[in-house]
């Protein structure tokens, strides 16, 4: 096991390295260059030239990364110049909030997701399976804004029934405080994942019930609830732990979409806002911590599997 968790490591810090790399390189390709892209078309040639001399963005590449990366080990994730403050208080502030955003959204779409599933794989073909399937379908099919923009309509704009923005405030506890307005965020993003929970869950189960395990289970006289609650539970949960691991990207990227749409300070809302601002030392930072924590969800979901299901194991 600590073989394998030595070659994660390293496997690490190679895809770091080239999504930093490639990161810098797609901000540098901006007309201009970043300081062009930054100041605007009205920036003269000299003021270009003068703030790429202060930042160093006059220098080669792997300079510029080198330079960066000397900082990064020493606790410095740079300095936003559009924000005025050190990108590290910046993160500090705004990824508590999308762990919120996330964590609810993960859990009310599990809630939903793996005890609908189990139920559309023993009711297979049946009128409650297609219409699950069909909702699910939907989830797939449409797009995580527009679910965002039709919630807005039907429960902010039509019935007032809840706030069409999210929380506002500066602190985990302003949010938190404001339960009403979290409820249409949390929502949004929890169909968007109910429909890969269900599906995988409604397979994964449909395919243990056919084992030789169950069928033994049952020759053994096992009631079906315990054949399913105490055999083929535990052995279907295992693509959704896998699941959940290597779908953080598709996370990251669906809690940047609702953040935007519910005006929601957290960190997917600060990359939109950095991207448009051309914010290059904002975009290195979120990249940095978004691609650490796909990689630590990749490592987490590995070592689940190996709890679920004791025949794997890792050298």
């Amino acid at each position: 096991m600590i073989g394998y968790l030595i070659r994660r490591l390293f496997q690490a810090i190679l895809v770091t390295f080239f999504v930093t790399v490639i990161t810098l390189l797609l901000v540098h390709l901006f007309p201009g260059g970043p300081v062009r892209a930054m100041l605007g078309p009205r920036a003269s040639a000299a003021q270009v030239a003068y703030f790429n001399k202060q930042y160093g963005f006059n220098r080669p590449i792997y300079v510029q990364y080198g330079k960066w990366i000397w900082q990064l080990l020493h606790g410095n994730l740079g300095y936003s110049i559009k924000l005025n403050q050190t990108v590290a208080s910046e993160l500090t502030n705004r990824l508590p909030k999308t762990i919120i955003l996330v964590g609810l959204g993960t859990v009310v779409s599990l809630l939903f997701g793996i005890p609908l599933g189990i139920y559309q794989a023993v009711r297979r073909y049946t009128v409650g399976d297609y219409v699950l399937t069909g909702i699910s379908f939907l989830g797939y099919a449409t797009p995580t804004f527009f679910i965002a923009l039709l919630l807005v309509e039907w429960f902010a704009v039509d019935s007032h029934v809840f706030p069409p923005f999210a929380p506002q405030g500066d602190t985990v506890g302003a949010v938190l405080s404001q339960p009403r307005a979290l409820v249409l965020p949390v929502l949004a993003y929890g169909f968007l994942l109910y429909a890969l929970w269900s599906r995988y869950m409604r397979s994964s189960v449909m395919d243990n019930l056919v084992q030789d395990y169950v069928r033994t289970a049952r020759a053994k006289g096992a009631s079906e609830r315990r054949v399913l609650w105490g055999h083929v539970f535990r052995n279907s949960l295992i693509s959704i732990v896998t699941l959940l691991g290597l779908s953080l990207p598709t996370l990251v990227a669906g809690a940047i979409f609702i953040e935007v749409v519910f005006n929601y300070p957290g960190m997917g809302y600060a990359f939109y806002q950095a991207a448009e601002n051309v914010d290059y030392a904002t975009l290195l930072g979120f990249t940095l911590v978004a691609t650490a924590a796909t990689i630590i969800g990749n490592l987490l979901a590995d070592v689940g599997y190996a709890v679920l299901d004791p025949r794997v194991r890792y050298s």
